[in-house]
Order: structure tokens, then C-alpha cells, then sequence
């Protein structure tokens, strides 16, 4: 084992290994139970996205280890089956089985261009302000979606009916805007009970503070009402099965309406930049600084081949995971940020990516558990989630309008409108506008012009509908 993963060479030791990978998976295993809750809104057996879920982790993880030997731990990403779910399925209207092949194509996408030098122009034509603001907006979009869930938001009392000038007639109408709720819904009140043993435990440095709240709400739902205990038997404890989602790609539909060939290729690409950039994001931010992969793995990066380096391997292993899960009937899988939670305690090789594999594959015992986990309880993840991704709007230069102007827009959008693509989009075309107004036309990458210009085309195709 030391020789195969290298600890001694890595300054490290088994014990070490198993400690961080048990630190990362405490710390992720909430996507065992918010996945499930997310994907299920389509339409999607909840029972089999459990499956697949946990079943995704476990094979993407294990690839990590095994090809990379690298700390990391794979899972169906949060942020993207939001985005599978609320634009793909619900805005724009394709089924799941559509859904599914689009994640399917992004994965192969992505490969192809993690053994090209397409990869490097992308990350090099994205300007890093627009990138922060992609993962800030998702960020609350993430939290708007588990404020909706945990029933904080009202949207029908007569409280908050407001009066508006229709523009066109001149009529005078009443518009319902969000209101907070008066906290007499059980599910509410559940929720900031939630929310509230979270921040606490965060705040005290309590590893799997997100999973613990979780199990807490869960729990504390009992007595209220709100967890509905299942009849537990022998069977129950069966896995369920993955067949309602195993290999139900719908390819073909797909690309049966001419008329949707385009939304078909633009929401393929906001996938392909959401994985590419998120894995590169997660192994810049986390690698370089624990020394994961240091001066000579960066070196070698740079001169060589497809696998030359750690990191080439890393993100071949990240962006593979895709298809994995795309087969298996899940969204896009990709690194976790919380793999940094096992390199703090020490991971530094690919014993602590197979021992949250393991960890994975072992919690298919506990279906029954968890799916009786009521909305109300992972909602709070939901929300806090977003704070956590909220961190990357900070490193935008808010004082600088002509950056601030694109980043606010990109952030702002994916709540307002309930579409990340629609955000992505407003960021892209309002980078490029501010650019060319401040005479640093040259300055912007020429890819950003082609995909602002398919932004652009998509907007127009949708007005003439």
C-alpha cells in the first residue's frame, strides 16, 4: 500500500489516510440526502437517484485514487443539479432522460478537451472576476432554492400584494412578491431550528457540521410531525433499485426537434465551462497550497503530454466521473471543495480518496433512513451551502466598475431569472460590452466573443419564438 499509493514519499502514513478520508466524507455526505431531494423534482425516482448517487461518488471517487493519487472525493455537484433540475428540465423544458444525455455529451466534451490544448484556451479566455461571480451566483441561487424549501418565503398572502401599472394596458394589478413567512408552517420552524445547529457547529470548527444539522433536524422533526418514520423491515434495508434511472439517456429525443438544436448546444456549453472551471478552481485552490501538487508536478504540466502530471491526471479522473454518472442516472459529478477538510487533517495521496470511496459504497445500507429525511432538514444545507460558496464574490474587484458591472450581473441574474445559464450569459455579454466601451477590445479573448455571440443568438432565437 505504501508503495502503490506512495505515503512515504507524500509524508504520510495509513492512519493519516483514513483519518482525512473520513474528515472529507463526514463533510460531504450530505449530498447522499440533498441529490435525491433536488433531482427528484424533475420527475426522477427519488429512490434510484439515491442509488446513483452514492453509487457515482463511490466509482468517481475511486477513480481519483487510483488514476490520480490525489486527495480528492467526487459526488453529483451541488449548484449543477440545480441547474439540471430548475433550467434544463423545469425553464427549458427537456425531460430528465434529455437532461441526462446532455450530461452525458458534456462528459465526453470534456474529455476530449482535457487531452487537447482546448482545456488551456478556455481557462485562459475566461476572465478570473467572471469566474467568482459564476460560483457566487450559484451560490444564491443554491440558497433561494433552500429558502423556498424550507418554507421561508410566502408568495400567496394578501400581506405582500403589491400595486403595479400593467406597461402595456395602464391597468392597475396586484403582483406578489416574497414575504417572509409568519413561522406557524411546522416545516419552517424545522428548517431554522436547522439552520441555526448548523451556523453554531460551523462556528465552533465542528467537523460534518452540514451532515450532523441534517441528521439533527431529522430527528427533532419527529416529534413535530414533519419526519415521517418508515415502516422498517429486513427488505428495507435493501438498497433500492437504480433500474429507473440506469442507462435511460434519451439521445435521441434530443436532437429530434430541429427548432431546440441550439438551446441543445448552449446548455451543453454552460455545462462544459461549469465542470471545467469548478475542478480547476477546486485543485488550484486547494493542491498548490498544501503542496499536493507542488513546483515539479506544476512543471511537468506544463511541458508535457496528457498525463504528465498530477494535476493532467486529476482532472481527467474529475471530468470522466460525468459520464459515469450520466449512465447511472445522476447530474454532472465533479470535485468536491470539501475535500480540503481531509488535506487540513493531512490526505495527501489516494488512500483518502478510496477510503471515502468505501465510506460511499457502505451507505447504500441506510436507504430507508434516508429518504424519510424531510425536505425541511436539507434545506438548511441548501442555504448554507451558498454562504460557503459566497466566499469566491469577495475576490471580485467591486471598487473597479468596469469588472464590478459584469460580476454583479452574472451574480444577480441566476436568482433573479431561476436560471444559472441566464447568469452566465448576462456576465459574458456585459464583460464584452464594458470592454469594448473602454477601448480594451484587444483585451478579450476571442473565445469569449464566439460564446457571447451564441449568448446573443440564443436570446434573439427566443424572441422570435
Amino acid at each position: 500500500m505504501d508503495k502503490f499509493f506512495k505515503l512515504t514519499e507524500n509524508g504520510t502514513n495509513v492512519r493519516t489516510e483514513i483519518i482525512a478520508g473520513l474528515t472529507t466524507f463526514i463533510t460531504m455526505a450530505y449530498i447522499i440526502f440533498v441529490n435525491p431531494a433536488i433531482l427528484s423534482i424533475t420527475g426522477m425516482d427519488k429512490g434510484a437517484v439515491f442509488t446513483a448517487t452514492i453509487i457515482s461518488a463511490s466509482l468517481a471517487t475511486l477513480i481519483m485514487a487510483l488514476i490520480a493519487n490525489v486527495p480528492y472525493a467526487q459526488a453529483p455537484g451541488m449548484g449543477m443539479n440545480a441547474f439540471f433540475t430548475f433550467t434544463v428540465c423545469l425553464a427549458l423544458k427537456f425531460s430528465w432522460q434529455q437532461a441526462l444525455g446532455i450530461v452525458l455529451i458534456s462528459g465526453l466534451v470534456n474529455i476530449v478537451i482535457t487531452v487537447t490544448k482546448v482545456r488551456k484556451m478556455l481557462i485562459d479566455a475566461i476572465p478570473a472576476s467572471l469566474q467568482y461571480a459564476i460560483s457566487g451566483g450559484i451560490g444564491l441561487f443554491i440558497a433561494y432554492i433552500g429558502m423556498k424549501d424550507a418554507h421561508l418565503l410566502n408568495f400567496t398572502t394578501e400581506a405582500n400584494n403589491i400595486l403595479v401599472k400593467l406597461p402595456d394596458s395602464g391597468v392597475i394589478a396586484k403582483d406578489v412578491v416574497p414575504a417572509l413567512v409568519d413561522f406557524t408552517d411546522k416545516s419552517s420552524v424545522l428548517a431554522i431550528i436547522g439552520i441555526l445547529i448548523i451556523v453554531v457547529l460551523m462556528l465552533l470548527k465542528v467537523r460534518g457540521s452540514i451532515l450532523i444539522g441534517i441528521i439533527a433536524a431529522t430527528i427533532i422533526g419527529i416529534p413535530m410531525g414533519v419526519t415521517q418514520l418508515p415502516a422498517l423491515t429486513a427488505q428495507s434495508f435493501v438498497p433500492p433499485s437504480i433500474a429507473p434511472t440506469f442507462f435511460k439517456l434519451d439521445l435521441f429525443g434530443l436532437f429530434s426537434d430541429p427548432s431546440r438544436i441550439f438551446v441543445v448546444l448552449t446548455t451543453i456549453l454552460a455545462f462544459v465551462l461549469s465542470d471545467v472551471f469548478d475542478c480547476i478552481g477546486t485543485f488550484l485552490g486547494t493542491g498548490r497550497k498544501a503542496g499536493i501538487f507542488d513546483d515539479k508536478d506544476n512543471a511537468a504540466h506544463k511541458q508535457g503530454g496528457v498525463f504528465a502530471s498530477k494535476l493532467d491526471r486529476a482532472l481527467f479522473a474529475d471530468l470522466s466521473a460525468t459520464t459515469v454518472g450520466a449512465f447511472l442516472g445522476t447530474s454532472n459529478t465533479t470535485t468536491y471543495i470539501e475535500s480540503a477538510a481531509g488535506i487540513s487533517v493531512g490526505g495527501r495521496t489516494g488512500l483518502t480518496s478510496l477510503t471515502v470511496a468505501i465510506l460511499f459504497l457502505a451507505s447504500l445500507f441506510i436507504a430507508p433512513i434516508a429518504l424519510m429525511v424531510p425536505a425541511a432538514a436539507t434545506a438548511p444545507a441548501l442555504i448554507i451551502v451558498g454562504i460557503l460558496m459566497m466566499e469566491s464574490i469577495a475576490k471580485v474587484n467591486w471598487g473597479e466598475f468596469e469588472e464590478a458591472a459584469s460580476a454583479f450581473f452574472t451574480a444577480v441574474i441566476m436568482p433573479f431569472t431561476y436560471s444559472i445559464a441566464n447568469g452566465v450569459a448576462a456576465g459574458f455579454i456585459f464583460y464584452v460590452v464594458t470592454k469594448i466601451t473602454k477601448g480594451k477590445a484587444k483585451d478579450v479573448h476571442p473565445i469569449m466573443y464566439i460564446v457571447t455571440a451564441l449568448f446573443l443568438l440564443r436570446f434573439l432565437v427566443d424572441a422570435l419564438k
